[in-house]
């Protein structure tokens, strides 16, 4: 929780951190039973981190001196790696047929995710994601389809994969800030496109997309698309009838 990210939402996490600092200051007499009731019910109801930070911003974290506000430590232990490997996964994997998938947010990533697309997209995003582990394998598979995996500046990531008439991008391999969790991504595309690209964790025009209600399966389809006609400048299907693919049998008895 910080106060350049307002708009974050609160987790349980957060809300029980508060909750606890405001239980410390009552018992040490630094806030009043009525003034801790009115906190403790607005953390609990809270919605966002702006909602948190003014209820403790006058009180010092637990254990520390008074030069160290309680919504500072709280803010370094929500943002800091450490607080973000560990946990349950999710889920273990994600497939695409004809259509699309997303994993984004706040998600936990298990320590080996396999994602599947067949004419179709999904987009992996790992900006405000949770660790199972220090090490995670990401196995990205696309079969005239695509996938993207969106990853932080500051994220250590090693990208080896193949591409078979289609393209598998490396460019976001890089080493990452002292603490970060290690994500190898590797797999291969054929007749698709697998790409990593690094974005800042408050890239507004991923938000501003989702408060327009754009569908997130066409989008991701369109971008499947794009990616397979751009492996030899054909469209699949201009691809497919050049295989002898989608053309009906010949009539019998034709020459």
């Amino acid at each position: 929780m910080t106060s350049e990210r307002p708009e974050m939402r609160a987790s349980d996490a957060e809300r029980e951190r508060v909750a606890e600092a405001l239980r410390t200051a009552v018992a040490e007499g630094r806030l009043d039973m009525e003034e801790f009731g009115e906190r403790l019910d607005a953390a609990y109801k809270a919605r966002t981190h702006a909602d948190l930070a003014p209820l403790v911003r006058d009180l010092p974290a637990a254990g520390t001196e008074l030069a160290v506000p309680a919504s500072e430590a709280l803010a370094a232990t929500d943002e800091s790696w450490e607080g973000r490997i560990g946990g349950t996964p999710s889920s273990k994997g994600a497939v695409a047929v004809m259509g699309g998938f997303q994993r984004h947010g706040r998600w936990t990533v298990p320590r080996m995710f396999t994602a599947f697309t067949f004419w179709g997209g999904g987009q992996i995003d790992l900006r405000q994601a949770h660790f199972e582990g220090r090490e995670v394998t990401i196995r990205c598979i696309a079969v005239m389809g695509g996938v993207e995996v969106v990853v932080p500046p500051d994220l250590d990531v090693e990208v080896n994969g193949l591409g078979l008439m289609g393209g598998f991008d490396s460019k976001g391999t890089g080493t990452g800030s002292p603490g970060s969790p290690r994500v190898r991504i590797t797999g291969f595309a054929f007749w698709g496109g697998v790409g990593v690209t690094r974005k800042e964790r408050g890239d507004k025009r991923s938000r501003m997309s989702l408060e327009k209600g754009n569908c997130p399966s066409r989008r991701l389809r369109t971008t499947a698309r794009s990616a397979v006609s751009g492996v030899r400048g054909r469209s699949p299907r201009e691809k497919r009838e050049g295989a002898g693919l989608g053309q009906p049998p010949p009539a019998p008895g034709a020459a």
